[in-house]
């Protein structure tokens, strides 16, 4: 995987969590949950789809690094 799609599922997984979110307006930077106004339960099921997706195992402690597109997309290239 490269980077293009690693952005690529991290968008299409957010979508999936929330649908109609604007994921064209995010930043690299932009925090999902003030742009996107995602609540907590919104966010656990964009960590879920995306490990579903992705085919990694997401635990507790790797959620602070999936708060962006530019972490998201590294955490996939680190574990990928």
């Amino acid at each position: 995987m490269n980077r293009t799609e690693a952005l690529a599922m991290v968008r299409e997984s957010i979508s999936r969590a929330v649908p109609g979110a604007d994921v064209d307006a995010l930043g690299p930077a932009d925090l999902f949950r003030e742009v996107l106004e995602m609540d907590s339960l919104d966010f656990l099921g964009f960590v879920e789809i995306l490990g579903e997706r992705s085919g990694l195992r997401i635990d507790d402690e790797d959620t602070p690094r999936l708060t962006t597109l530019s972490g998201s997309a590294d955490f996939l290239l680190s574990r990928g």
